[in-house]
């Protein structure tokens, strides 16, 4: 009697969320409200005091006095003395790494899984990263990759398996890929427009920064990561000091962040060196010779591009790939952006917030399988 198998189909059930502390369900709130305050702990407060207010988040056997207390006790947050006798709350490096992981499980978590392990290049050789292909034995190979079963099948076959004999043609090694070291830049651009409109484009900018200085720092450690920001001018900040990034009033000086950005870039060793430029608008300031800024914000300025396009010119001279990733969608922006990207033989994406850390991520994955030549 033949066995049958019965399709069950589809089994429906009332979703069970996972179990939280209260701690930890205000945690995630606060994380997100911190981020959004560039570090203003008080005012990440006040905001999460208007939320309990609305939404019931607390009860009174735990309120926000106590998780005040508990993101003191675990380190979170410290009491600060300032001079004339005040005081006040300074976040502490705890919780710049915890916002920082944060950022990396929030874009991660919207990205397509099976995606596992290093990043690899395109180049084969001799090296730690298995690939699940054979290739003959060749001289200088490791022992230790010699694949044990595959090269005794292969001797049965070349020899019979009356009398057994292993040849060194009958020796297979399972193949490998070098793994690709990057340097890569990320310029935020922090003009004011980057919140103008009423909308928020530096909070998704900055959550990227954190997110991905997070994934180079604890997966691809031998990577290097600068963040550069730049307005009128442009200067670095260290990883630590992503969670109070704001914007200024300033205009958006492109060539000057790619002046820093490729200066940092010819220190580096790394075969592979990037760029990432995030931005929201057109170049629209120049530093003279004689110390004075060239502003124009009307329009695309001819004098301000073709400066752009001369620096996309030579980082494209120096093998530096520029992935602009631009967040608004003005037809005037696109030709500049377009001919911006053909000086540089680089890539551009015109994306939303919501997809920005997204494509950013996917990019980085695919750069790094790039060969090392």
């Amino acid at each position: 009697m033949k066995n049958t198998t019965r399709n069950r189909g589809f089994i429906f059930k009332q979703y069970d969320e996972p179990f939280q502390t209260p701690f930890d369900k205000l945690f995630d709130i606060f994380k997100e409200l911190i981020t959004h305050t560039s570090g203003d702990f008080d005012e990440a407060i006040d905001w999460l005091r208007q939320l309990d207010k609305e939404f019931k988040l607390t009860t009174p056997e735990y309120t926000i006095d106590d998780f005040i207390a508990d993101l003191k006790n675990k380190g979170y947050i410290r009491e600060k003395l300032e001079q004339g006798g005040g005081g006040g709350v300074d976040i502490t490096s705890k919780l710049e790494k915890a916002l920082r992981q944060h950022a990396l499980d929030q874009i991660f978590g919207k990205m397509r899984k099976g995606k596992s392990g290093n990043h690899k290049t395109n180049h084969q050789g001799r090296s730690d990263e298995n690939m699940g292909d054979f290739r003959s034995y060749q001289y200088g190979d490791s022992l230790e990759k010699i694949a044990l079963t595959e090269s005794l099948k292969n001797a049965q076959i070349n020899h019979g398996i009356g009398e057994f004999a292993l040849s060194e043609n009958d020796l297979v090694v399972e193949d490998t890929q070098f793994k690709s070291q990057m340097s890569t830049v990320l310029m935020i651009d922090i003009s004011h427009s980057m919140i103008l409109y009423g909308e928020d484009r530096i909070t998704p900018a900055k959550k990227v920064a954190m997110a991905l200085s997070e994934l180079i720092l604890t997966r691809y450690p031998k990577d290097s990561l600068d963040i550069i920001v730049f307005g009128n001018d442009a200067w670095p900040i260290a990883i630590k000091d992503l969670p109070y990034l704001q914007v200024g009033p300033f205009h958006t000086n492109t060539v000057a962040g790619l002046k820093l950005a490729m200066e940092i870039l010819r220190r580096k060793r790394h075969a592979n060196k990037q760029i990432f430029m995030i931005t929201d608008g057109k170049p629209s300031c120049l530093n003279m010779p004689d110390g004075s800024y060239y502003k124009n914000p009307m329009g695309l300025d001819p004098f301000i591009t073709s400066k752009c396009y001369s620096m996309a010119a030579q980082a494209r001279k120096l093998g530096i790939p520029i992935t602009t990733f631009m967040i608004t969608s003005d037809p005037y922006l696109q030709q500049f952006v377009d001919e911006f990207t053909a000086s540089n033989q680089g890539k551009a994406y015109y994306t939303g917030l919501g997809d920005l850390g997204e494509m950013i991520f996917e990019d980085y994955e695919e750069n790094r399988r790039k060969r090392i030549r």
